[in-house]
C-alpha cells in the first residue's frame, strides 16, 4: 500500500473561491491587486461569500447586519480578565472565545445554508470584537463597544484605541484585510472543513480553524507581530510614512 504523508500531491477538493496561479492570487476571477485598490473588506467578504460583488443596496444591507452584530457578552471579556494575562498565547484566547460565542447563541446547533450563513456574519463581525477587546484588556484598559456607524476596518481600529483612525489608517487596515481574506485551503480552512464534514456546528469549526492557524508552521507567526495595538499603531505609521514619501 502507498501512502502520502501530509497529503502532499493529493487533490482534496475543488474550490472557485480563490486560486493562486503564475504568483497572482485572485478571489472569484477578480485578481487581488484590482480588489485592494477599488473596493472595501465588506465588499471582498460578500464576493468570497456570494460568489458575485454587492450591489450598493446589498452592501449597505450587508454592513448593517455586519454593525449589528459586532457586540460579544459582557461574559467573554470578563472571562478574558481571569486569563493570565503575562503568558497566555492571544491566539489561544480567541479560540477559547470563539468556543464560548457558541454557547450564547441560541442558532448555534440550527442546521442549513440560511442559518450558517446568519452565523458566519455573527462570526465575521464578533471576532473583531473580541479581539480588539482583548488587547485593550492585555493593556489594563476596559474594552470599547462597537460603533455601528463605521465601517469594518475603521470600527475596529476604532475598539482598540479608543479613538477614531484617520482615513489613511482605516484604508491601509482595509486594504491588508481584502490581502489575508482567502488563501486556498490551507491548513485552517481543511481543518474547519474537517470538522464541519461530521455536521458539528459552524463555531466547532471555526474553533478547530483558529487551532491550526494558532500553529508556527501556519500562521502563528504573523500573528506575533500583531498582538497589541501598540504594534498595529507602529505598522500603521511606518506605512503612511513609506506612503508620503512616494508622492
Amino acid at each position: 500500500m502507498t501512502m502520502t504523508r501530509g497529503l502532499e500531491g493529493i487533490v482534496a477538493t475543488t474550490s472557485a473561491i480563490s486560486s493562486i496561479r503564475d504568483d497572482v492570487l485572485t478571489y472569484r476571477g477578480y485578481r487581488i491587486q484590482d480588489l485592494a485598490e477599488q473596493t472595501t473588506f465588506e465588499e471582498v467578504i460578500y464576493l468570497l461569500w456570494n460568489g458575485d460583488l454587492p450591489t450598493s443596496e446589498q452592501l449597505s444591507v450587508f454592513r448593517k447586519s455586519l454593525a449589528a452584530d459586532a457586540a460579544v457578552p459582557d461574559e467573554l471579556f470578563a472571562m478574558m480578565k481571569m486569563f493570565p494575562l503575562d503568558q497566555v498565547h492571544p491566539m489561544a484566547v480567541l479560540r477559547s472565545s470563539v468556543s464560548n460565542l457558541g454557547i450564547y447563541d441560541t442558532d448555534a446547533e440550527r442546521a442549513g445554508i440560511e442559518a450558517n450563513q446568519t452565523k458566519a456574519i455573527r462570526l465575521q463581525a464578533k471576532v473583531a470584537t473580541l479581539v480588539a477587546g482583548f488587547s485593550r484588556i492585555r493593556q489594563g484598559l476596559d474594552p470599547v463597544s462597537p460603533d455601528p456607524s463605521k465601517h469594518f476596518a475603521e470600527n475596529f481600529l476604532y475598539m482598540m484605541r479608543g479613538k477614531a483612525p484617520s482615513d489613511l489608517e482605516a484604508r491601509l487596515l482595509d486594504r491588508a484585510l481584502i490581502l489575508h481574506a482567502d488563501h486556498e485551503l490551507n491548513a485552517s480552512t481543511f481543518t474547519a472543513r474537517v470538522c464541519v464534514a461530521t455536521l458539528s456546528d459552524i463555531y466547532s469549526g471555526i474553533t478547530a480553524a483558529i487551532g491550526a492557524l494558532k500553529g508556527p508552521l501556519h500562521g502563528a507567526q504573523m500573528s506575533k507581530s500583531c498582538t497589541c495595538s501598540k504594534k498595529l499603531d507602529r505598522s500603521i505609521g511606518l506605512m503612511i510614512i513609506s506612503m508620503k514619501r512616494l508622492r
